[in-house]
């Protein structure tokens, strides 16, 4: 306790720097599932990808990033281990951002998608196992986890090469293409308006304190009417979009004008995965920071929740925007460009795929990465025309990533869990 009242502010600025530079790791790393494909696909340019994310994550981030988030995320490592040395909290929550936040920094130098869930993950089983206690991690909850590192990617990819293979079944291996797509993507677009709907609903405004009470029993029941009514909203609205869309003869490329409408879709599928990302992933930098600065303020008192105020929501926010304007094209240009050649109707068969990964894990209670999804998703419209379309290097380069990740991100916390610990004393 006199550690806390004696640092107390000196501990407050560190967890807002460390935060804001684990925040903005999220914003170079992990955008990209939201950006990479539209980017990829060409349907946007890297600097309107970049403007897009800009307003849409920090829109999520800030407007439904949680009012209350849990202390120890995913619930590793009990907080009641640590009531009487509230200073090892503080410590371990400060390593862990500040070595989440360095893993991610190296990754996003290098064009590494990795997971920002299991960087801060690894980084808090790294310093509770060495600085409290191996007993005080709950091993079954770190166990799922690794499990999604499987998961994710097969589940993401089986579901988009699905996706892929029917657009070419019922749009571009016949006669007529550009008819057959007027005809067939507004069925795709009430798919996109359902998916990310669901996203959202789940994901994205789960912390608002929104009453989506239908009576249906649960919150994914609630959700399932909501989503199909706006899925026939947006069906309907490009059905409309779609008449103003002539076809433009080009021997060159005699799907340039259905890529074109796919284009239009991948748009809106990009800024409401942006949207659903800001408000899910941030947690993983201002989680860490609720926690350190709800111990400073109470003097030494350890809560499994954490009130989230406005101001931490900000730090969270503004970083992932700086994050994404400084280094967010490295990686986008990985997931775009490096792993596979995408087209609109590849890129918009990913983004649903990954949409639709993310629906079902919420429902069933699955583990995922949103990283591991998208990757995943991008493999699943690549090995559709064979695997002679994937970049195997790169892929190698990104798997080996995933793998280093959690350990890194423990060794780091680690190291810098003992640094805090000769500064501060224990």
């Amino acid at each position: 306790m006199e550690i806390i009242a004696q640092y107390g502010t000196v501990f407050l600025v560190l967890a807002c720097m460390f935060g804001f530079f684990m925040a903005w790791g999220i914003g170079a790393n992990d955008v990209a599932n939201a950006m990479g494909t539209s980017v990829g696909s060409r349907a946007l340019t890297i600097k309107q990808a970049i403007l897009v994310a800009m307003v849409f994550e920090f829109l999520g981030a800030y407007l439904a990033g949680g009012e209350v988030t849990a202390t120890i995320r995913k619930g590793i490592i009990d907080a009641e281990v640590m009531q009487g040395h509230p200073e090892l909290m503080v410590y371990g929550m400060l390593s862990a951002l500040l070595a989440a936040g360095t893993w991610l920094l190296i990754a996003s130098v290098q064009g590494w998608p990795v997971s920002t869930t299991h960087s801060i993950v690894g980084a808090i089983v790294g310093f509770a196992a060495v600085g409290i206690s191996v007993d005080a991690i709950h091993w079954d909850k770190v166990g799922s986890i690794v499990a999604s590192w499987v998961v994710s990617p097969v589940m993401a990819g089986t579901i988009s090469y699905g996706l892929f293979m029917s657009v070419k079944v019922l749009i571009l291996d016949t006669e007529n293409p550009f008819q057959r797509a007027k005809r067939f993507i507004p069925i795709y677009m009430w798919l996109v308006g359902f998916m990310i709907s669901m996203v959202t609903l789940l994901k994205g405004l789960k912390h608002v304190g929104l009453d989506l009470d239908l009576g249906l029993g649960s919150a994914f029941a609630n959700a399932i009417p909501l989503s199909a009514a706006i899925g026939l909203l947006v069906a309907g609205a490009g059905s409309l979009m779609l008449r103003g869309i002539k076809e433009i003869p080009d021997e060159r490329n005699r799907f340039g004008s259905v890529e074109r409408v796919f284009a239009v879709l991948m748009v809106f599928t990009a800024c409401s995965m942006a949207f659903a990302h800001g408000s899910n992933d941030v947690a993983n930098a201002v989680g860490p920071l609720a926690a350190v600065v709800g111990t400073v303020q109470s003097g030494g008192m350890i809560a499994a929740k954490s009130a989230m105020p406005w101001w931490i929501l900000l730090v969270g926010a503004m970083g992932i925007v700086v994050g994404l304007a400084t280094y967010g094209w490295r990686v986008i240009t990985t997931i775009g460009r490096k792993i596979t050649e995408l087209t609109p109707s590849r890129g918009f068969a990913a983004e649903l795929g990954a949409a639709g990964t993310v629906v079902i894990a919420s429902a069933t209670g699955l583990p995922i990465s949103t990283t591991h999804t998208l990757v995943g998703a991008v493999l699943g419209v690549g090995f559709a025309r064979g695997i002679g379309a994937l970049n195997l290097r790169t892929i190698g380069a990104i798997f080996l990533s995933w793998l280093i990740t959690l350990p890194a991100g423990a060794g780091l916390a680690i190291i810098f869990f003992f640094v805090f610990k000769g500064i501060f004393g224990a």
